[in-house]
């Protein structure tokens, strides 16, 4: 089972990928990143898409089956299973991971739209997010 550096790596190999970083999005902290990061920093990258990460996953209607509209509860995974933000140029794809403890963690991979292929990105994100070893 694979740990961060070695899930980031991996993220790497996929066809249009810039960059990639597991973040948590309670803290807005980097865990770890490999490759470019947007805008050059993947500190302040971690901090902004922590925002976006822990807005989506709070969010009772976002994640509602009928309604229901419950916040993630620590211990539990987060009730979206992942993002797509879109730019002239990129994709970004955040992917919840869940963990035994508090699932506040997230990957990001950083894809060159021009060389990216969108749907594979999505499968193998979700992959390396089920066989992640946190810790």
């Amino acid at each position: 089972m694979p740990g961060i550096d070695e899930s980031l790596l991996e993220a790497m190999r996929l066809p249009g990928a810039r960059g990639a970083s597991l973040a948590d999005w309670i803290s807005g902290l980097a865990l770890g990143a490999v490759g470019e990061a947007p805008g050059g920093d993947w500190e302040a990258t971690a901090a902004e898409t922590a925002e976006l990460a822990r807005h989506v996953a709070e969010s009772g209607s976002l994640a509602a089956a009928g309604g229901t509209g419950a916040a993630v509860d620590p211990g539990k995974a987060p009730p979206v299973e992942d993002l797509i933000a879109t730019t002239a140029d990129a994709y970004h794809l955040i992917r919840f991971v869940s963990t035994p403890f508090d699932s506040t963690v997230f990957l990001h991979l950083w894809l060159g739209r021009d060389d990216g292929n969108l749907a594979l990105a999505r499968i193998r994100l979700a992959e390396m997010a089920d066989r992640l070893v946190l810790g």
